[in-house]
């Protein structure tokens, strides 16, 4: 398979990290309005950011290279968001989508230390 462009990466790692997100969430609550509030709580940016420095130990060269680099395509966003953050949780995306293509195993093995934390802050299920 030939290789994508970063952007392509990242558009895919959002949809694939939300999908994972969701099929957390649902198994959570049967609130919609829970739903919602945790959902929104795990796919922002700045818990995607959390998360790297939670899975950041366990990754390979190739994968932190994929973030390097994912964090430093240009996007747009709008002013109010924090462009660092923004960039970083962007980084995250990339590595996800490339493994969503090339690497599905790893990619489980990536959602089982996130989920295992999610898991282990309990104040995102319970406070919502």
């Amino acid at each position: 398979m030939e290789e994508l462009n970063l952007k392509c990466y990242a558009h895919l790692g959002d949809a694939v990290y939300e999908v994972f997100v969701r099929e957390k969430v649902i198994l959570l609550t049967s609130n919609l309005s829970k739903m919602h509030k945790i959902n929104t709580a795990l796919v922002r940016a700045s818990f995607q950011c959390e998360l790297l420095d939670v899975i950041d130990a366990h990754l390979t060269e190739k994968e932190k290279d994929l973030i390097r680099r994912g964090r430093n395509i240009q996007i747009s966003s709008s002013r109010k968001v924090n462009q660092a953050l923004h960039r970083l949780a962007t980084g995250f995306e990339v590595m996800i989508g490339y493994l969503h293509l090339h690497d599905r195993e790893r990619l489980l093995k990536i959602f089982k230390l996130i989920s295992d934390y999610i898991d282990s802050k309990d104040h995102i299920i319970y406070d919502k």
